[in-house]
């Protein structure tokens, strides 16, 4: 019996030509295509997702954000509407003496952040890569990088999509992958932060509810063809698809998600540490020391200690992403005059057998390699270093490869968080989810 992708289809343990062959001839038509749905799902759900992440180690000080005149446009997330003016912005440094020639192509994604059945002239008017041409070398730097800036062009399809950066015309030599979302205001969306609905969680945790009313949309069955995901501080990594309405009315087209289980809430978390490395002449915030050395520039951050005991106090964060700035050269252009500064955080807590990890934007939310901190024997405490640019980081510290930031950081129901909801909707026979719904909330806001 032949081979079909290294496989003997006449093995024991699989079905031979003839056996398949008969079966299928049973089936009738409204079986073979229940058949052939549960073989794509199937093919489907063994596709990876893409995920943000930077392929090589010398691309630095990725984000993607909207185009905005104040520095801190850069904390939002990569979110627009499809009728707005503004261009998302891709920004990333590469350390070097010579411009690279990078490419840029979009990917759609569905939902689940899979690659949709798309073409790309379905969402583009366009061909669909991008040379990235706007490049800027750094000024009087001890790390010498260049600056890459990339708008990235209009789609006409809502969804999730992809920016996906290569080295010269080969796709398959990646540099860099980033999320973003484009969204159409298709159905009305309401949320709200509360109090969980489960009296034990209600000191350290925040709910959030979500009303969908999806009258505009010719929903036949509302519990597939509408997906409901929530996430907490621009994570991707606790992200949370809402699954069981606890109200549905056909007839209104009205459903609410106010969960009794759980479903929808998050530990709140404690505000974010942070360090602030605006300075290269002193020390900022939380760092205890700058050396400046002919050709880099150490910082060591304060010891931490772990607080989850301590008493709740409320401060400006970040909610865990990081802003690029310096106050050392005022008027010029942060992006290119920064300075980066090699960054050790040190943590005071007892040698374990589980992982620790520094957490947050900065660490690509622990799955960046230098995340895992690291024992030093002679100071007894644990430690990890980041080449970082100038600016201002938030961070936390997380236990084990779940990632749990109570053990360190406690959870206070007061701590101020930002959420977002989006709405997905696969329309009858359509080839893609569209984002036809989108909230931002961030109650009690406390920025720089």
């Amino acid at each position: 019996m032949g081979e079909v992708g290294g496989r003997n289809i006449g093995s024991s343990g699989g079905f031979s030509v003839n056996q398949f062959n008969s079966l299928f001839s049973k089936m009738n038509q409204l079986s073979k295509i229940f058949f052939i749905s549960l073989l794509w799902l199937w093919s489907g759900g063994l596709q990876a997702q893409i995920e943000d992440k930077v392929h090589k180690d010398h691309i630095y000080s990725v984000r993607l954000f909207p185009a905005g005149a104040v520095y801190d446009s850069q904390l939002d997330a990569p979110v627009v509407s499809i009728s707005d003016s503004r261009s998302l912005v891709l920004h990333f440094d590469d350390l070097a003496y010579d411009p690279e020639l990078y490419s840029v192509k979009l990917i759609h994604c569905d939902a689940d952040w899979q690659q949709s059945q798309l073409k790309n002239n379905d969402f583009l008017s366009v061909f669909n890569e991008f040379t990235i041409e706007n490049y800027e070398y750094s000024v009087n730097t001890r790390i010498p990088y260049i600056h890459y800036t990339f708008p990235l062009p209009r789609v006409t399809k809502s969804g999730n999509y992809i920016a996906k950066v290569y080295r010269g015309r080969n796709e398959n030599d990646v540099v860099l992958t980033r999320r973003f979302m484009v969204y159409e205001d298709f159905f009305t969306v309401g949320a709200a932060v509360v109090p969980p609905t489960q009296t034990a969680e209600r000191q350290s945790s925040q709910q959030l509810n979500v009303t969908i009313n999806y009258s505009n949309g010719e929903v036949m069955d509302p519990n597939t063809q509408i997906k409901v995901l929530i996430r907490q501080n621009q994570r991707w990594d606790n992200a949370k698809y809402l699954t069981k309405p606890t109200f549905l009315n056909e007839s209104s087209k009205l459903m609410r998600f106010e969960s009794f289980d759980g479903e929808n809430t998050f530990l709140a978390g404690n505000e974010f540490r942070f360090v602030d490395l605006r300075f290269i002449r002193t020390a900022g915030m939380n760092i205890a020391r700058i050396t400046v050395e002919t050709d880099v520039i150490y910082a060591d951050a304060k010891i931490d200690s772990p607080r989850p005991n301590l008493a709740y106090s409320q401060y400006l964060d970040l909610n865990g992403q990081y802003v690029v700035f310096n106050n050392d050269r005022p008027g010029g252009d942060p992006e290119i005059d920064s300075q980066y500064i090699l960054t050790n955080f040190y943590l005071k807590y007892p040698f374990g057998t589980e992982p620790i990890y520094l957490m947050g934007a900065v660490s690509a939310w622990g799955k960046s390699p230098e995340a895992q901190m690291k024992w030093n024997e002679d100071l007894e405490l644990y430690e990890t270093s980041l080449l970082l640019k100038q600016g201002w980081y938030d961070y936390q510290f997380a236990l084990g490869e779940e990632k749990d930031t109570q053990s360190f950081e406690g959870s206070y129901f007061q701590t101020e968080n930002e959420y977002e909801v989006m709405v997905y909707f696969r329309a009858l026979g359509s080839r893609y989810d569209q984002l036809v719904g989108y909230v931002y909330l961030q109650p009690n806001r406390r920025r720089l």
